[in-house]
């Protein structure tokens, strides 16, 4: 993954409630584990006014005018601002992939369904935790006829907003750290790669017998 960088992006207010991974990125496109290629889908069912399926050419289908998303104040929004509980339903990780294929960066919301917020720590996603009166105030801003431009500042843990206001936000030690220096699982693995070679070392010396190979015929 990449680093985070703190950056300033219009919020697409998106103002349903308990919108669940299905919504996100529907079932048919999750034949794929490869990680890219969701962006076009995101919201397949709510974006577009015919029936998506995995390959199609996303350029000329018909879109449904009153998404948020197809509303050209918001065009190339990278922050998305949602109501309780986003990403309920199944634990599929495809919904964090097609929400940053697509170029979303950041999520904010008053809750999120847990697996769902976890899986944005691990997909370079920052999910925001925000009281439910300071999300209406923000929605309320960003319905504007301007959009609401704001910048994140994910090492001051803050937001800032065009006029200046400051929101602070709360996010764990772990998964600050995690976003900051682009590290999915394998990358926080590989952070103690020298303590695993230096246990493995001690454990040859230790027991050596348990890196033997078994004489052929007996292998399991």
């Amino acid at each position: 993954m990449e680093p985070f960088q703190n950056f300033t992006g219009i919020v697409a207010p998106l103002d349903r409630s308990n919108v669940d991974t299905d919504a996100i990125i529907p079932k048919q496109f999750l034949k794929s584990i490869a990680r890219t290629g969701f962006g076009p889908y995101l919201f397949d069912e709510l974006r577009y006014l015919d029936h998506g399926e995995p390959g199609m050419d996303c350029t000329h289908r018909p879109l449904n005018p009153t998404f948020v998303l197809n509303d050209p104040r918001y065009a190339n929004a990278q922050i998305l601002l949602a109501r309780e509980n986003f990403g309920c339903g199944s634990s599929r990780e495809h919904a964090p992939w097609a929400i940053a294929d697509f170029g979303l960066r950041v999520i904010i919301a008053p809750s999120f369904a847990d697996i769902f917020h976890n899986n944005c720590f691990k997909n370079g996603l920052l999910p925001i935790v925000l009281a439910p009166t300071i999300v209406d105030d923000l929605f309320a801003r960003a319905g504007g006829p301007q959009a609401l431009r704001v910048e994140v500042d994910l090492s001051g843990q803050v937001l800032v907003l065009d006029d200046g206001t400051r929101i602070a936000f709360e996010v764990e030690a772990g998964n600050k750290e995690r976003l900051l220096k682009g590290l999915d699982d394998i990358g926080v693995t590989l952070e103690q790669a020298e303590a695993i070679r230096a246990y493995e070392e001690r454990r040859r010396r230790e027991a050596p017998w348990l890196f033997v190979a078994p004489p052929p015929g007996l292998g399991v």
